[in-house]
């Protein structure tokens, strides 16, 4: 019998593609691209979302959770504020705003829409979604008072005309957010580690037994029995195939390691290509008479497309507590690490830089924080739960077409 050629890992796509997505960055960067050309590089930054994500998993099944969710929050947040920095270097005046525009939408697309997506995903699958209360309950105070702190104060503060920080306070801000997000990640990873950790469901060990047997004796006996046999069956064989991938063995360290180098490589090039196709996005903006604000909520769409991916893929494995990991510490890496880079970035940016949100988006933050604590509070939802939070986000980008 013939031996079957193993094929070699670097033939693998999840290592051609990145290499092919900086290539494109490389020969894309500063240049006024054509048509066909943003096509070509619009498709390797699809390609580089979903590589990212499989280098995510890979890197996070080796070091376990809830580091490997840090890392790819880190990780897409540092680019994400290089991405902000240099733009805002390159747009002068009208890029004063870019930085306040892209971490609310941040903000709106991790909490709300990283969120509902996960709710609705994990309901669907076992009708309730659960997940630690107290590990993300912090993490939604965390979110919330950093907002408040860099977003909403600016409007109100009176030392400088309009929704600008003073030196002296933007200064404050930045020492105070980086403070909050060190706390924040030593309190996860260190003294509080197992709030963060998936839950044990049990689901099919028997902890809904009892709790359904006497909610379903009566009315859903004879009715589930025949439609629950076959809907489960295949619902099953599929949660089954999901979470074969916890069982596995980890990687290798070095596995590990390349997959962690590949997963930067990759998200340079999510980041640098959004880049290269945002005077693309600019000016079909401008063209469509759209505000300039809609800009920074595409860019930040583009480059949280892997933690929503990866998000997504976690709550099919009855991982909730992970997806909100993802979203959450997003969120807290997208503000504590942004306002403290601006401020830094401020010494030799011109302009102005204006960071105080508008009565509009107030409210939505603060429909934001109210629901996400009323969601956290008891540690299950249900599909009514994630649909209010896409509402949210849906009424958010409304907004932002049609203020």
């Amino acid at each position: 019998m013939g031996t079957t050629k193993r094929r070699s890992p670097l033939t693998d796509w999840t290592v051609l593609v990145p290499v092919v997505a900086l290539v494109a960055l490389v020969f894309s960067w500063g240049r006024d691209l054509p048509g066909f050309a943003v096509v070509l590089v619009a498709l390797c930054l699809a390609g580089a979302v979903l590589a990212a994500v499989h280098h995510a998993e890979v890197v996070a099944h080796r070091v376990g959770e809830p580091l490997g969710s840090l890392i790819l929050a880190v990780a897409v947040t540092v680019i994400e504020v290089a991405l902000i920095v240099t733009l805002m270097a390159d747009g002068g005046d009208k890029t004063a705003s870019l930085a306040r525009d892209t971490v609310f939408a941040a903000v709106m697309i991790t909490c709300n829409g990283i969120v509902g997506v996960s709710l609705l995903v994990g309901a669907l699958r076992n009708r309730v979604a659960v997940f630690n209360p107290e590990g993300s309950g912090a993490a939604l105070a965390t979110v919330a008072t950093l907002a408040t702190l860099s977003l909403v104060l600016p409007t109100f503060t009176t030392s400088k005309p309009g929704p600008e920080f003073s030196t002296a306070q933007l200064t404050f801000a930045a020492v105070a957010s980086l403070a909050l997000y060190g706390l924040f990640v030593a309190v996860q990873t260190v003294r509080h580690r197992n709030y963060f950790l998936p839950v044990d469901t049990g689901r099919d060990a028997g902890r809904d037994t009892g709790r359904d047997a006497g909610r379903d004796t009566g009315r859903d006996a004879g009715r589930d029995t025949g439609r629950d046999a076959g809907r489960d069956a295949g619902r099953d064989t599929g949660r089954q195939d999901d979470r074969q991938d916890d069982h596995a063995e980890p990687p290798t360290a070095r596995a590990a390691l390349l997959s962690l180098g590949l997963l930067l490589v990759a998200l340079v090039a999510v980041v640098g290509d959004a880049k290269a196709v945002s005077p693309t996005i600019e000016t079909a903006v401008a063209k469509a008479g759209l505000p300039q604000a809609v800009v920074g909520v595409i860019i930040a769409l583009l480059v949280l497309l892997p933690e929503t991916l990866a998000a997504v893929r976690a709550a099919r494995r009855d991982r909730v507590q992970t997806s909100l990991n993802l979203a959450y510490g997003s969120a807290i890496a997208s503000i504590g690490l942004t306002i403290p880079a601006i401020a830094l970035a401020s010494i030799w940016l011109s302009g102005p830089l204006l960071l105080g949100l508008g009565a509009v988006h107030m409210v939505l933050l603060a429909l934001t924080v109210v629901v996400s604590a009323l969601t956290l509070a008891p540690g299950r939802a249900t599909l009514l739960q994630g649909g209010v939070h896409i509402v949210v986000l849906a009424a958010y980008l409304f907004l932002a077409v049609s203020p």
